[in-house]
Formats: C-alpha cells, sequence, structure tokens
C-alpha cells in the first residue's frame, strides 16, 4: 500500500486503514505528508478519496504516510463537526511537526474579500507554518488565491462567467514537476475566478502550464519551501464535473441562483447533452425542485472517463519526486552534522588525554 494513513493522539484513523510498519522515518522514500481539506461537508469524504486515490496512482517508488488536519473555522454542521472530530488531527497539532509535503484545499467562498472568509486567520498561520517547515506545499484552487493574496497582495478577478469544465493547457517546459506531461495537458477546472497572469509574473511566480481558453492552470513559487499553486483540479474523479453540474441546477431550481449554469465544456457525450438540453427547456417554463429526478446521471456516467488522470499522475509523482529529493539533502545534512560534532569531540579528547 503506497499511500498509509497517520494515526493522530487520540488514536483516530480514517477508512479503516492501517499505518504500515515498513514506514522509515530516515528513509527518503517514506514522505510525511499533511492534507488540510477545507471543503464544504457534503464534500469532505469525496475530497478525502480523491486525494487518496491521486495519491496513491502518483507514489510508485515512494510510501506515502498521509495525516489529515482540519482549520478550526471552516462552518460545520453537526454531523461534518463530528466527522472531522473523529477522523482528523486538530489543527494544534501541526505546529511542532515537520512535513515532507503538505496539501490545501479550497472550499467555497462566503464572502467577497477572501480576508473576511472565517478561517482566513488559521489559513494563513497555515501559510506561514509551511513556508518553514515542509520541502513543498500545494495550494488548490481557492486556497491558492488566498496564498497569493496574503503572501504578494494579488487580488483574484471575478470571470464573467464560470470557467467549468475540461481545458487543454501547455506546460512551459518538459521538467520539473512537468516533466513527462503531454504538451496538451487536459485539467478540469470548475470556478468563477481568476488570477491575472501578468500579476503573478511581476510578483515573481513562474508559470507551469497555462491554456488559451483557461489562463494560468498551475505556477510556482520558490520559498523556504516550494509552492505549488493550482487553479484547476487535477484530483478529480470522473463524476466530480457532473455531480457539479447537478448541484447548481438544483440551486436554480430551488431559487438559490438566477441564472441557469452553463454546461461543462468539452465533458459529456452528445447523447447526455441532448439530455440535459431538454431539461432546462423544461425548467425554463417549470422551475421545481421536482425536475432534479430527471436529471440523466446513469446515461452520463456510462461515458464518463478521467481522461486527465495521466498527466495528474506524473505531476504528483514529479512532485513526490521532489520531495524526496529534498529529504534526502535534508537527511545528509544531519548525517554530515553528526559526523562533524563527532570528529570535533573526538579531537577536543585527544588534546585533552594529551594535556593530561
Amino acid at each position: 500500500m503506497p499511500v498509509c494513513l497517520h494515526r493522530d493522539s487520540a488514536g483516530h484513523d480514517l477508512s479503516g486503514r492501517k499505518p504500515s510498519p515498513l514506514f522509515r522515518a530516515s528513509s527518503a522514500k517514506c514522505l510525511d505528508i499533511g492534507l488540510i481539506v477545507n471543503m464544504p461537508d457534503t464534500a469532505l469524504k469525496s475530497t478525502e478519496r480523491q486525494f487518496l486515490s491521486l495519491l496513491e496512482s502518483a507514489a510508485a517508488g515512494f510510501l506515502i504516510r498521509l495525516s489529515f488536519y482540519a482549520l478550526p473555522d471552516v462552518p460545520r454542521s453537526e454531523p461534518g463537526r463530528r466527522h472531522v472530530d473523529s477522523f482528523y488531527s486538530p489543527l494544534r497539532n501541526l505546529w511542532d511537526r515537520h512535513l515532507d509535503g503538505l496539501i490545501v484545499t479550497g472550499t467555497e467562498p462566503r464572502a467577497t474579500n477572501l480576508r473576511e472568509e472565517p478561517y482566513w486567520q488559521s489559513l494563513t498561520e497555515v501559510l506561514d507554518w509551511a513556508d518553514q517547515h515542509t520541502h513543498s506545499a500545494v495550494w488548490s484552487c481557492l486556497a491558492a488565491h488566498a496564498a497569493v493574496l496574503h503572501l504578494d497582495g494579488i487580488v483574484r478577478r471575478r470571470l464573467e462567467e464560470k470557467r467549468f469544465g475540461l481545458f487543454r493547457c501547455t506546460p512551459a517546459s518538459r521538467q520539473g514537476l512537468t516533466a513527462g506531461l503531454s504538451s496538451r495537458l487536459l485539467m478540469p477546472h470548475s470556478r468563477w475566478n481568476d488570477l491575472p497572469e501578468k500579476h503573478l509574473k511581476g510578483a515573481g511566480y513562474r508559470i507551469l502550464s497555462t491554456g488559451r481558453d483557461t489562463g494560468v492552470d498551475t505556477f510556482v513559487k520558490q520559498r523556504n519551501s516550494l509552492f505549488v499553486f493550482f487553479q484547476g483540479h487535477p484530483e478529480y474523479e470522473a463524476s466530480t464535473l457532473m455531480l457539479e453540474y447537478r448541484r447548481d441546477i438544483g440551486r436554480y431550481l430551488r431559487g438559490e441562483r438566477e441564472t441557469y449554469p452553463l454546461l461543462p465544456r468539452d465533458y459529456f457525450d452528445t447523447e447526455t447533452i441532448a439530455a440535459l438540453q431538454t431539461l432546462e427547456t423544461r425548467a425554463a417554463t417549470n422551475r421545481s425542485e421536482e425536475l432534479l429526478a430527471e436529471f440523466p446521471a446513469a446515461i452520463a456516467e456510462e461515458h464518463l472517463r478521467s481522461a486527465w488522470r495521466p498527466g495528474a499522475a506524473r505531476m504528483y509523482h514529479n512532485w513526490l519526486k521532489y520531495l524526496s529529493a529534498q529529504k534526502e539533502l535534508r537527511l545528509q545534512n544531519r548525517h554530515d552534522r553528526k559526523a562533524a560534532a563527532h570528529a570535533v569531540g573526538f579531537v577536543e579528547s585527544r588534546r585533552s588525554a594529551a594535556g593530561d
């Protein structure tokens, strides 16, 4: 099992998995990674599953010990709070640890200004901690937007319409995190906001992949830790965009949004699109939540494929290779310091003996 789950001090475990006895902290092939899931309660378990699956696909040659953490200020229902309390470590347990890598997910924003989100202070504390206590940290979607706002004051901009579906992106190079990727990288996106490329470059961020229709996809900045930012969602499963589209239709039918949602781009097959267009036509004259029962999920799922998964797994594998190389350097430096201290002690003891 390339991914094992780390139990916290209360002995909690997730999904019945057990820590692997093969994990050795002294090996550069064994990596300690933290995952902070900020998604709403309805997406908690699916997000856990998505990242577990992606890391397992990417972890060939590595053993990952994964720890779950939660920001205390993310709004939760009682069932969501029980789940987090049962299976996640509290954030205070993170401060005294060193992790090889950290992944922080996004969430649905509640405030126009991210600094007004209830979890803003906790998230910025994690950002500052990660820069000093990880080799690299991944910031996903809204977490990426919050990170560049905190670090460099870059404000995201609202899009005219949701950037939703599958988009072709081009890697800037074939080295480092983008080594081995196709020149036409496929990536799911689901967001209402964007970060201007010129502002990112002006603040010293390096763009790893972009697309004509999606803008900046992935970018990085080397601080004490290598910060990696995704505006897209390489972790998504085949059906995730479909479920988000169904959710947005439900919000329209309940009157929680004014406009009917746009179809996700380049995602559904023609048969499913025809069925969904029929549903949209009916919703225009009968805006009732009962119509959601006619959503053609069964038809859609027959044709859905996670065509982006090979590229996503390759990128995360490259990230794990980077973590391993940095850990190897850290272990070697620690060994060299111990050897130097031992040598100094030996020389001093010989001098002391000669003096006697």
